[in-house]
């Protein structure tokens, strides 16, 4: 077992991160924008939610600095903010589905 000491402040950190991650809607989201950049509205479509919950969200997860924006024009298209979100995620449901 390693006797790597983890300070207080990052357990802090990685259990905020964890609870944003928690919750369902903001997963689904997460999810939804692994596949690819989406603006608010397809993002809506693909989570069946209104426009006012899922802008909620991201501002949520753009917080978490999850995901990440970009404008074009009047658009605002929305992505993951880098590999490690996805790889997170996947590594999650690989242990997930791991069968002993």
């Amino acid at each position: 077992m390693n006797d790597i000491k983890i300070e207080d402040s990052l357990i802090v950190n990685l259990s905020e991160f964890y609870k944003i991650l928690s919750d369902p809607t903001r997963l689904k989201i997460v999810c939804t924008l692994i596949k690819g950049e989406l603006n608010v509205q397809s993002i809506c479509e693909k989570v069946n939610m209104s426009q006012t919950a899922v802008s909620y969200q991201l501002g949520i997860l753009r917080g978490a600095r999850l995901v990440k924006n970009r404008r074009s024009g009047k658009m605002i298209f929305y992505s993951i903010d880098d590999d490690h979100v996805e790889g997170l995620i996947n590594l999650t449901i690989e242990h997930l589905s791991h069968e002993d």
